[in-house]
């Protein structure tokens, strides 16, 4: 069993690396030439401040389960954010939980802790890793397309985080749905990362 998870570990490792030196996408919020953007369908002179108000945070609620969750809002739910190259997010982490292996294509993320003891890492395009254990009042950025995670190893304690983002619609990949939930043939993932199928039906399985 110890030698059956290690398999696992060190293949979803090499599988970080590989997307990391392979699939780095670039891109960015175009600059816009207006003060702002109004929404297709709607009349700029009709528009007041609650064009430029989201109440999104206001209905979150304090979250118990088995992994983290994030309540964004980005130019999907807040339309008054279309071109302005930013966009929000709350995020809770109950006890042992993890917001696991992802990235952001489409905009940095500066992450601040709200309440109680993070570890967070990520990984860059050499395939080094930089972790670090985030307290109350802290800050940590995570540069636009890496690979990253964050993991709250309290027993009893929430924690509870913000982050902003440098773009209105940041994206999100996933890296395990990414490789292993894509339809990727099992037979191009055996020969890319030089596993056997029954590696690549374990991880499918996660």
């Amino acid at each position: 069993m110890a030698m059956r998870l290690s398999i696992v570990f060190g293949a979803l490792l090499f599988v970080t690396a590989m997307s990391l030196h392979n699939a780095r996408v670039h891109a960015a919020d175009p600059d816009i030439v207006t003060d702002f953007v109004v929404p297709a369908g709607m009349n700029a002179s009709s528009l007041d401040g609650s064009f430029f108000t989201s109440t999104t945070l206001r209905q979150v609620k304090i979250v118990e389960g088995t992994a983290a969750t994030v309540t964004p809002v980005n130019s999907k739910v807040f339309p008054a954010l279309q071109g302005l190259g930013v966009s929000f997010a709350m995020l809770q982490y109950p006890p042992q939980t993890l917001n696991a292996l992802h990235t952001h294509p489409r905009g940095s993320e500066l992450l601040y802790i709200v309440q109680g003891v993070l570890d967070v890492g990520l990984i860059d395009s050499t395939n080094k890793l930089f972790t670090q254990t985030l307290h109350e009042g802290d800050l940590f950025v995570f540069p636009k397309g890496l690979v990253h995670f964050q993991i709250n190893w309290e027993q009893n304690r929430t924690v509870k985080a913000v982050a902003a983002f440098s773009s209105s619609n940041p994206g999100l990949i996933r890296q395990h749905a990414n490789l292993f939930k894509s339809g990727i043939s099992d037979a191009v993932l055996q020969k890319s990362f030089g596993v056997t199928a029954d590696t690549i039906n374990t991880l499918k399985g996660l």
